[in-house]
């Protein structure tokens, strides 16, 4: 099924029906009662955490480790600055519809669009969300890959909200991983997971296609040097 669009070209996004909202319900609770076990810890040893501050961040993980993102913020974030707010790329497509209500139930606004869908509007409905104070969290491989591999919209939105990339990828204790595009991981009951953040990527507000280029570089060294299957 494809993404319906308007005469005028504009890309609308799915909308989620009744055994979609139901998938979605289904999912929430299925996670929450996972992740409520998770034992989460933190490995920040570029002191990441500190440097941030009270600043608006963008969040880069792999897709494959998404579920993560939603505890990982309350833990480490939220308890401590329960201002803070999230928004969450998620794709335009009819599992993006059913995703973005996953992420409504944990508190997260999503913006629906992705490089091939929506993504110049995408672009601005962050940067309007930027401007009310929200963080980011963005899957910089996804929604189809290559896995692991950065694709330039991170970079894109941290030019336009001049807002720092904060790497970040976890290495997970007990998982099933799936036979999917990005091998998705999802931590088993108890287990152990290890968020590791890196040194912040800022990207100037005039930076040309050699500037970004060198930024989504920096950025894919520093996500892989995170990153441990």
């Amino acid at each position: 099924m494809t993404t319906p669009t308007r005469k005028s070209g504009v890309v609308v996004p799915h909308t989620l029906r009744w055994h979609g909202a139901l998938a979605a319900s289904v999912a929430h609770n299925v996670t929450r009662l996972f992740d409520s076990t998770w034992r989460l810890e933190l490995e920040d040893s570029s002191d990441t955490l500190a440097a941030i501050g009270n600043r608006q961040v963008i969040f880069s993980l792999w897709h494959n480790r998404l579920l993560l993102a939603p505890p990982s913020y309350r833990k480490f974030f939220l308890a401590r600055q329960p201002h803070r707010r999230l928004a969450a790329l998620v794709s335009a497509s009819k599992d993006g519809a059913i995703l973005a209500r996953v992420m409504e139930y944990h508190g997260i606004q999503p913006v629906l669009g992705s490089s091939s869908r929506r993504g110049a509007q995408a672009l601005r409905e962050l940067n309007s969300w930027a401007k009310l104070g929200y963080d980011f969290a963005i899957t910089p491989d996804g929604p189809r890959g290559p896995r692991y591999e950065v694709q330039p919209g991170a970079v894109m939105l941290a030019q336009i909200t001049g807002l720092p990339i904060v790497p970040a990828s976890a290495t997970v204790e007990w998982k099933k991983e799936f036979n999917s595009w990005d091998a998705f991981k999802l931590p088993l009951p108890f287990s152990r997971c290890n968020i590791r953040i890196g040194e912040m990527v800022q990207v100037p507000r005039d930076a040309d296609d050699i500037d970004r280029e060198a930024a989504r570089r920096t950025l894919q060294e520093r996500m892989e040097a995170l990153t441990e299957d």
